[in-house]
């Protein structure tokens, strides 16, 4: 719930080098791999997993502080002011208080002065009754506030859920954009596949009998530690004017598929940790996700598509493990869990090429049409 807000918020601050900013913000991730590996055992050891889990709480509770430090920015246009109004089309109260401004403390202390006037008139005019019309005019006012209020509190509902509902579902949903949606599937197939070393990592180093050097330098922390200068690197690949972040993103998604077919080939500790580090170095692609959702639905709809992707891989991580899980316990091999939960990342990587294949081929036959009829 904390990352995906953090995330959007990046989009909307940096417009230029973005991949980098994105890389630079969810490094975190990788160190609270790094960290909270190390640290877990340790509490877990010393205080037991239920006080581990109350202590991991009680860290987590510092992202309300970080929450708290984070303020929106609000778009400009030109032509207009600092809260994104125009100057031209202000309403008559709005230009008689900049009128009042403009002509400094003297014409802002008359404007207040002739508002007390107004009020301390009001408050006479219902202090004029004496007696049951005092008190009924008084629940007079207070059942016309309270019905305002409510009246002005259901039309903010109505419009959230139009808007909410016109964004999904109507003349401008996201599914309309037909790149997304394979967007959406990649998000399906990929993570899944993503998250099987870190299940099954710790059965194969006791498999070759590579606990003792595993537990100097864990496999799972040469991914973390590398899935760090993973999204920096990324980043600033992805930032360079003479390449595509969609270009660059692609190629993580097949280095990161040819890394998890290979794995199981590798029976020294040696050979793992440098297939660990390409995994590691490649998954910092997730760095690029929040930068082609927004080059794909445009800034004002990258909250809620961003959302969409990551409840897509939610649902991926979700299933993944048990399927893992279940290919082990029919073929008794960690080896066709990774075949096969690669195979499944190809396919979702399959979705992405659809389109621009399919806008290539219509380019070419535009030009070939065009040169036909000329």
């Amino acid at each position: 719930m904390a990352y995906l807000p953090a995330v959007v918020m990046v989009g909307r601050y940096f417009q230029k080098r973005r991949a980098l900013a994105q890389g630079l913000s969810t490094t975190g991730t990788g160190f609270g791999t790094f960290l909270m590996t190390v640290l877990l055992k340790y509490l877990c050891a010393e205080y037991g997993w239920r006080n581990a889990m109350f202590i991991q709480g009680a860290v987590s509770l510092n992202l309300c502080v970080c929450g708290a430090l984070m303020r929106p920015l609000a778009p400009q246009k030109e032509g207009q002011d600092a809260v994104g109004r125009d100057p031209q089309a202000l309403p008559a109260h709005a230009a008689t208080a900049e009128c009042a401004k403009s002509r400094g403390p003297r014409g802002r202390a008359a404007e207040t002065e002739d508002t007390r006037a107004r009020e301390e008139e009001a408050v006479g005019d219902l202090a004029a009754p004496a007696g049951p019309e005092k008190a009924g005019r008084a629940k007079d006012m207070c059942a016309f506030r309270l019905l305002k209020t409510v009246s002005q509190l259901t039309l903010r509902v109505r419009k959230g859920f139009w808007d909410w509902y016109a964004g999904y579902f109507g003349a401008a949903s996201l599914f309309t954009n037909r790149m997304f949606v394979a967007f959406i599937f990649w998000a399906l197939f990929a993570y899944s596949s993503f998250v099987i070393p870190f299940i099954h990592l710790p059965e194969i180093v006791n498999l070759y009998n590579l606990s003792e050097q595993n537990d100097v330098f864990p496999l799972t922390s040469i991914i973390a530690i590398v899935h760090i200068f993973g999204k920096v690197i990324l980043g600033i690949v992805a930032d360079l004017p003479c390449i595509s972040v969609w270009n660059v993103f692609l190629m993580a998604n097949f280095t990161l598929v040819l890394s998890i077919f290979i794995l199981p080939l590798m029976h020294t500790y040696a050979s793992l940790a440098v297939v660990c580090a390409l995994i590691g170095f490649s998954s910092g692609y997730f760095s690029l996700m929040p930068v082609v959702t927004e080059d794909l639905v445009g800034i004002e709809h990258l909250a809620n598509a961003y959302g969409i992707i990551i409840c897509a891989n939610g649902i991926s991580a979700l299933l993944g493990p048990p399927f893992a899980g279940w290919i082990y316990d029919i073929t008794q091999k960690y080896d066709y869990s990774f075949y096969i939960c690669g195979l499944l990342y190809l396919v979702g990587i399959f979705f992405l090429l659809i389109q621009p294949c399919i806008r290539i081929i219509e380019q070419s036959r535009k030009k070939y049409m065009g040169g036909a009829r000329v």
